[in-house]
């Protein structure tokens, strides 16, 4: 074991153990050089009576993780291997587990129970989204961290696997008992994206009843019959989806789940009810009009069918939409019909674009269009590449400069570069756009929730010359060419400043100058004079960005963030707030 107050490969110091499992200990650790604290969790080969199984596990564990940036997903920032042990450093998550929640206080309200879904129906639909696709496979409440935020953060990676497409079947049978799907014991084929899907119903199913399926037997039964009150409900039935044993019978793809759980109580029996309520007195109503018109419907009813089915059709009734999930809805029918095709990718980009700021429900919508899949593992967007890999390189990377620039979550410069990634070394993006993306998805890596690239690191801190350099240059020129619009470059603008309100002192300690620093201001503000805003929200994202530049009496503007951090022996403290 590890002994309280040493240090760690000369740069963490062992402060408390926080936990403890069956074949390893979790301690709290502070990397004094950088004075942020990380978790390092300690696996000692003598603990195990098959120590080559859990190496295993413990390579494909750190592998995948290095490899992932999400908000909801602790990561990796070092492995060390010792004689009689494993050390891997990890994201310390203030917080406790899911299962000792249950413990101390049993079952959850519906509705906290519907939100960790939703943000674990995420988390797994990013692995299903990866090349190739990501299957976690130990989904339960003991892996499943709570922030005090309420947020929540997915842990152990011990037993994922990358999805191997001429694969029968997996050749080990991993996972938690009453947990696990039936697939992953052996003999029904190779685990997927439902084998999760599975594992989080059931995780669902404990979190809401308080009973564990280990109670059960094979066959989960109705959350009903713990809570009669949910009988019926929105939430029983998809939990009972979920937890369906045939792979087939339960949601195909995590987009089709959270738009489930983000509809829960339209399909409580009481909506359904009142919808068909409404539905008889509008067929009533109409009666007489069908009746005389149905001679004329009957010549036509061929040709308006086929019509219906069409391409074409699907993109004009969502041109023609009186709501944004109306037209999303058509947009997924038009790519599910035809994936290979551009056009309904390119519109659903320009529907969500026309209302500027890119909402949590258009990201939803978006994620269940591209990501839908036909039954197997390829998603709409897997089959766009295969077809056009020009438009999907395309494709990509507007909608990462749509999540940089306009998306609501606070985690959007990190999916920016997710994105971005996938894209950088592609021939069909100009000189300007391979900048650009490349410039972004290296700012993004500094985003808190995806800190774990090394890349970044110079003596175990951030490198915020490299950040201040890379600003600079891309805020050189002519910003609106590089960028592509006004809105555009107007955001980017506003990045540089954000980032020297964030973190003046950083830049400071750097080397960046004072006078660097104001000049930057200035050319920011001259530039901005220049624009000519193409709408409303334009000309008020460049008077946002003057008044954050300076603004008289405000402590937070950049001008007098600046000021602090160079002021004699201060310490500019107000330069770290996140104003974001």
């Amino acid at each position: 074991m590890l002994q309280i107050g040493s240090v760690i490969d000369g740069k963490y110091k062992i402060l408390s153990e926080v936990g403890r499992g069956g074949m390893s200990v979790v301690y709290l650790a502070l990397n004094e050089r950088a004075n942020k604290t990380w978790a390092i969790k300690e696996v000692r080969k003598d603990g195990s009576t098959d120590f080559e199984t859990t190496r295993q596990g413990l390579i494909a564990e750190t592998d995948i993780l290095k490899k992932l940036k999400h908000p909801h997903i602790v990561s990796i920032v070092d492995v060390l291997e010792s004689e009689d042990c494993f050390l891997i450093v990890m994201d310390y998550i203030e917080g406790r587990s899911l299962q000792k929640l249950l413990n101390k206080h049993g079952a959850q309200p519906v509705e906290k129970v519907v939100r960790w879904g939703m943000q674990l129906c995420d988390v797994l639909g990013y692995l299903h989204s990866r090349t190739p696709p990501i299957i976690y496979r130990d989904m339960k409440p003991a892996n499943v961290m709570l922030q005090p935020d309420g947020n929540v953060v997915l842990t152990d990676f011990g037993t994922a696997r990358e999805y191997k497409l001429h694969n029968l079947e997996d050749t080990a049978c991993l996972g938690t008992r009453g947990y696990a799907a039936p697939e992953q014991f052996g003999g029904r084929g190779q685990t997927d994206a439902r084998t999760d899907i599975y594992c989080l119903g059931v995780t669902l199913y404990h979190l809401i009843t308080g009973h564990s399926p280990l109670e059960t037997n094979s066959v989960i039964p109705p959350v009903s019959r713990w809570l009669p009150g949910l009988a019926q409900s929105g939430i029983e039935k998809i939990i009972q989806k979920c937890c369906q044993p045939e792979p087939q019978d339960r949601y195909q793809n995590c987009a089709e789940l959270m738009y489930a759980l983000e509809h829960v109580h339209d399909l409580d029996n009481a909506a359904i009810r009142s919808r068909r309520l409404k539905w008889g007195a509008f067929v009533a109503s109409c009666a007489v009009t069908v009746l005389s018109l149905a001679g004329m419907a009957g010549f036509s009813f061929a040709e308006h069918s086929e019509t219906a089915r069409s391409y074409e059709a699907f993109l004009a009734q969502a041109r023609s939409a009186n709501t944004f999930e109306e037209a999303a809805g058509c947009y997924r029918s038009a790519m599910d019909l035809a994936p290979g095709r551009p056009e309904a990718y390119e519109l659903l980009l320009e529907t969500i674009d026309n209302d500027v700021v890119f909402t949590s429900e258009e990201n939803t919508a978006l994620r269940g269009c591209i990501l839908n899949t036909d039954g197997g593992t390829r998603t709409n967007l897997d089959r766009l590449a295969a077809a056009d890999r020009e438009s999907w390189t395309q494709f990509i990377y507007r909608m990462a400069t749509d999540y940089y620039f306009f998306y609501e979550g606070t985690d959007r410069r990190a999916r920016a570069a997710n994105w971005f990634e996938q894209i950088l070394d592609s021939s069909y993006l100009s000189e300007q756009e391979r900048t650009l993306a490349a410039g972004l998805t290296t700012i993004g890596k500094y985003d808190e929730s995806s800190g774990s690239d090394k890349s970044i690191y110079l003596n175990g801190s951030y490198d915020y010359r490299a950040l201040w350099d890379e600003l600079v240059a891309m805020t050189d020129g002519d910003v609106v060419a590089k960028t592509g619009g006004t809105r555009y470059a107007a955001a980017l603008y506003g990045e540089l400043v954000y980032q020297l309100r964030k973190n003046a002192v950083s830049f400071k300690s750097c080397g960046v100058t004072r006078a660097e620093m104001t000049a930057q201001l200035d050319k920011v503000s001259g530039a901005l004079d220049s624009l000519a805003p193409e709408n409303e929200y334009v000309a008020q994202q460049i008077e946002d960005i003057r008044l954050q530049i300076d603004s008289p009496g405000n402590s937070l503007d950049a001008r007098t963030i600046i000021d602090a951090a160079f002021q004699t022996g201060g310490t500019g403290s107000a330069g770290n707030q996140n104003t974001d």
